[in-house]
């Protein structure tokens, strides 16, 4: 039975995931926050067949970067968002840091307090997030953690690493 449109892009988000951490990983770390659209190749090539050489037409989501986000304050800067209806999804990458589970119930109520206790904390990890949803309703989260040096860290996936953010995302498509 062949797929429908919006099972072909549930299938396909994870891989675009897998490709935003790595555009975003090749400018290296400590980069600002950034949010991509996702869009169906199919439309993109079709509203702009020029760009038939730089697309991959196999693949059936296109991430297209916007501007950097404030990382300040990341819920307000994405209350903002209004997404056209070509847009399929959208991603959102973010360095983070990473505590074990004790450490993290461990933090203070205060957001700047507990910030800069998890800076601090001798257990934690830093490491880039990203986040994408689809409109109707996809999910998929890629992490990789942070080494020294040229090395690549680990990489886990996992539609559940970031529920919060993921509720977020989705909101930008709410009407």
């Amino acid at each position: 039975m062949p797929q429908t449109p919006e099972q072909d892009l549930t299938a396909a988000l994870p891989s675009a995931a897998r490709e935003i951490e790595e555009f975003v990983a090749a400018a290296g770390w400590d980069q600002p926050t950034q949010v991509f659209a996702l869009v169906p190749t199919r439309l993109l090539l079709t509203a702009e067949p020029g760009l038939a050489d730089q697309l991959d037409p196999d693949s059936a989501l296109t991430p297209i970067a916007q501007e950097s986000l404030p990382a300040e304050d990341l819920a307000e800067a994405l209350a903002r968002i209004e997404w056209p209806e070509q847009v399929a999804g959208c991603a959102l990458v973010q360095e983070i840091v990473v505590l074990p589970p004790e450490a993290e119930a461990e933090l203070p109520d205060d957001a700047e307090a507990a910030r800069q206790a998890a800076a601090e904390h001798p257990e934690r990890h830093e490491a880039r997030l990203v986040a994408a949803v689809l409109r109707d309703g996809g999910e998929a989260c890629v992490m990789r953690l942070r080494t020294e040096g040229d090395e690549q860290g680990e990489r886990i996936e996992d539609r559940s690493l970031a529920p919060n953010l993921i509720t977020a995302l989705h909101a930008t498509f709410a009407d």
